[in-house]
């Protein structure tokens, strides 16, 4: 048994207790406490902060707070949104909203990015993150360029663009989720159309029972005992409680309506006093009235002090939208009969400037002051929601072109990223189907080897100059870790569809191993294997001398990959950011990822390898590629074998093992499909009747057997003699 059988059974051995142990190792991702570095962000973004919350609701979401006045929100994306960035494993941000759910800070917690634990500094992942400072949840951010002109767009981290767009992802999603939840925001914000407007034509009449009950009119009923229990824990617990028998008693009971449209406004004010009103109003201005009685009073007296009413305030989409004197008319006269008595009645005005939306939910927020000192008061705040009827309202249907927003919007990021590179996508199919003629013709082209051969030189330069050099599309055996263990870790698509590129790269190669093995991808596809040959390839036409160590230390130096292999996918059972960092045996983000601008002992690193190749084709790819190894043990299962021998190839002829460049092809004729790579060399010289030796026998025999025949004395019969 020779050694080139020996990495099948290790990795059978191997196989059988690694992954079993795996099973072990799995877990979820969850937020967790990184310690000073939250706080830090937080005081260095709102230095006011007096009081940070605990963790409240689904998303874990923390009120900063100074003076009993909210400043803004934080989170950790993990409790909102769990995306698999391209390392397989999510990416963790601390987000800070304001109250108007505009984002103030975005910082990156942890990541497990290889490209940036080894490669490029974080400092330019924390620099991306920064640029959202600003940006609020409900706008659309793209990475790179937009045909949405209403789009935000930052540019992508050089050499991490997956990264950077599933940041994008992460951030304003989980912004925008948690700013939804704490009403900052209004749920349709991806469709972006202009506000409801109230239909002015559609009048129907109605008594107060009629509008109560159709919801036109809203009402918030509070007893004593309510706002008591509201001021349990504070300072003013104690201040102006309510007696035992006083608990049930009305403290405020607060109607509420719109007064724009006409089946409310002309019911409750009468005609006249409405179309006055109304004809006071400018472009986009909105009048509500409020009524109450009881022992609150609503509008205060502070208004007429300050000008600004400091009990009510009204808040949309998380706009607060306060009122002044200017914005309040009084309410004497009302023209339904069956209406309550109520101790006071208000009309507010709500300007256009604050861009109101009459077709969204808001509401009415009664603010109750107890006074704690001679000029120290705390706060219970009640709601009053509010919701105009459908039935009062037009809205205008989206545009052509906000639909198609919308559209792009609510795409997954995988797909986007799909859309985005449709043009690389599509040169990448052809190529591959170029490939696939190839080797369905590899007989017809080996017949012609000086077509062949420039054939070949051509797909290596664009598997070098596009695949390596403008796509990135350099697989490597990271690629194979995260996939073992996305099995055991809760498998999904998006984790391997983020890069299109590598995506199809991947079901193209594993297609390939099934027929063909290893060798189409290592010997066409793969751009640092590419780079290679062409390299020693120009090292030959300069006469550079070859080396090439003897057949028997060569096929022992084969175990060297698969031994680093099964030493990276042990470590990664313990950590995949260690192996990672161990996979950088792998020159391939020097070389192509990051074109070789990085630390020098990276750059040494490969360009020794690239060196060393100049003399002797390929030592790396023949003795320490991980990838290649991890390729080779899936292609004995391959289907077909479509190189051919002849029963004279090793015994006697021994051209083709010596010309072949990798010596993929052991002393008795065998090619060893684990390490070849479909070069097709042997297959030119198979179909040479000048070069192949069986070939050139054969027709020297049939040239013997020629001449002999024409040098015989044809035999004449004589007729016998009479």
């Amino acid at each position: 048994m020779t050694l080139s059988f020996v990495p099948l059974h290790l990795s059978r051995f191997w196989l059988r207790g690694l992954l079993a142990l795996l099973l072990s190792f799995s877990s979820l991702a969850h937020a967790r406490d990184y310690g000073e570095i939250q706080q830090q962000r937080i005081h260095h973004v709102l230095n006011q902060t007096e009081t940070i919350s605990e963790p409240e609701g689904r998303f874990k979401v923390r009120t900063l707070s100074a003076a009993g006045k909210v400043l803004g929100y934080v989170f950790q994306s993990l409790d909102v949104v769990d995306i698999p960035a391209y390392s397989g494993k999510p990416i963790n941000v601390q987000v800070i909203l304001d109250p108007a759910g505009v984002i103030l800070d975005a910082y990156v917690l942890e990541h497990h990015e290889p490209i940036l634990l080894i490669g490029i500094a974080e400092e330019k992942l924390h620099g991306f993150s920064a640029r959202y400072s600003g940006i609020r949840v409900d706008q659309r951010v793209i990475v790179g360029h937009s045909s949405d002109p209403n789009a935000v767009t930052v540019d992508a981290i050089a050499g991490a663009t997956v990264t950077a767009m599933v940041v994008n992802e992460v951030i304003m999603r989980a912004a925008h989720d948690v700013a939804l939840s704490l009403g900052l925001v209004k749920g349709d914000s991806a469709v972006a159309v202009a506000p409801a407007r109230v239909r002015e034509d559609s009048y129907q009449a109605a008594d107060w029972n009629t509008l109560v009950g159709n919801g036109s009119v809203r009402r918030l009923h509070l007893t004593r005992g309510q706002v008591d229990d509201s001021f349990k824990g504070t300072e003013a617990e104690q201040v102006e409680v309510a007696s035992a028998g006083q608990r049930d008693d009305t403290f405020i009971d607060l109607y509420l309506t719109q007064l724009n449209p006409p089946s409310i406004g002309r019911n409750l004010l009468g005609e006249t006093q409405y179309r006055t009103l109304m004809a006071a109003l400018k472009p986009g201005e909105q009048a509500i009235a409020v009524m109450g009685s009881g022992r609150y009073s609503f509008k205060g007296s502070g208004y007429v002090r300050g000008g600004i009413f400091d009990r009510v305030v009204l808040r949309q989409f998380g706009d607060t939208i306060s009122f002044r004197d200017l914005d309040f008319q009084r309410l004497d006269d009302v023209a339904l009969d069956d209406m309550p008595a109520f101790d006071e009645m208000a009309i507010f005005i709500i300007r256009a400037s604050h861009r109101f939306d009459p077709g969204s939910p808001w509401s009415l927020e009664l603010l109750v002051r107890r006074q704690t000192g001679p000029v120290s008061g705390t706060f219970s705040s009640f709601e009053l929601a509010y919701q105009l009827p459908e039935a009062y309202l037009e809205r205008p249907l989206p545009s052509a072109a906000q639909l198609a927003a919308a559209e792009e919007a609510s795409r997954p990021l995988w797909l986007t990223l799909w859309y985005q590179k449709s043009v690389e996508i599509s040169v990448l199919g052809v190529a591959l189907l170029v490939l696939t003629g190839i080797l369905f013709f590899q007989d017809a082209l080996a017949r012609r080897p000086r077509l062949l051969h420039w054939v070949r030189r051509g797909y290596l330069l664009f598997t070098v100059v596009f695949l390596g050099g403008y796509g990135l599309a350099q697989l490597s055996v990271v690629n194979v870790l995260t996939f073992v263990h996305a099995l055991f870790e809760g498998f999904r698509w998006e984790l391997f569809l983020t890069d299109p590129l590598i995506f199809i790269l991947w079901v193209f190669t594993a297609a390939s191993i099934l027929l063909w093995g290893r060798g189409v991808f290592c010997g066409w596809l793969c751009p640092f294997g590419a780079l290679q040959e062409l390299g020693n390839e120009l090292a030959r036409r300069f006469k550079v001398p070859q080396y090439e160590l003897p057949f028997a230390v060569h096929e022992r130096l084969w175990a060297i990959k698969y031994i680093i292999l099964l030493a990276l996918f042990g470590v990664s059972l313990e950590s995949m950011a260690t192996a990672e960092r161990l996979a950088e045996v792998e020159p391939f983000k020097t070389a192509v990822t990051l074109r070789f601008d990085r630390q020098w002992w990276f750059v040494a690193y490969a360009a020794g390898l690239l060196l060393i190749n100049l003399f002797t084709r390929k030592v790396y790819c023949r003795y320490i590629c991980p990838l290649g190894a991890a390729l080779a043990m899936p292609t004995r299962l391959r289907l077909f074998d479509w190189l051919k021998r002849r029963k004279e190839c090793g015994n006697p002829c021994q051209l083709c093992a010596k010309e072949c460049e990798i010596q993929a092809i052991h002393p008795d004729g065998r090619i060893n499909a684990n390490e070849c790579h479909y070069c097709l060399d042997c297959q030119m010289t198979w179909h040479n009747e000048n070069k192949c030796p069986p070939l050139i026998n054969k027709r020297k025999k049939r040239g013997k057997a020629s001449t002999t025949d024409a040098q015989l004395i044809p035999v004449v019969q004589v007729p016998p003699a009479p």
